[in-house]
């Protein structure tokens, strides 16, 4: 399935996974846990259930209607997972590009924390 990967300080990228439990803890580094923005369709944040416990790096500001509601920490990718469905399911081609362009302008400028 294809996701978008969000890594701390990079761009968006897009990266092809078999789907599997294993697969989603490799990219996010242990448990995973879905984190549900308002986004217009059916993609979720997949990040590491641990990652601010553990002191992963800031990444992206998470927003509902323009409002920073959290910020994303360590590594975590975008799929779809669909209410009706137990399984995640792939982004579309023109998902990912409107999650890039999306997350682009998410990008923490940790300067502001310092």
């Amino acid at each position: 399935m294809k996701v978008l990967v969000l890594e701390p300080m990079k761009e968006p990228y897009a990266k092809e996974i078999d789907g599997s439990l294993k697969s989603m803890q490799e990219i996010v580094g242990g448990w995973i846990e879905c984190v549900y923005p308002t986004h217009p369709d059916e993609a979720v944040i997949v990040c590491n259930e641990e990652g601010k416990l553990m002191g992963l790096p800031m990444n992206r500001e998470l927003k509902i209607n323009g409002e920073t509601f959290d910020i994303l920490t360590g590594t975590g990718f975008i799929c779809n997972a669909p209410a009706d469905e137990e399984d995640f399911t792939g982004l579309t081609d023109e998902q990912i590009e409107y999650y890039k362009d999306y997350y682009s302008e998410c990008l923490l400028d940790l300067r502001m924390f310092m």
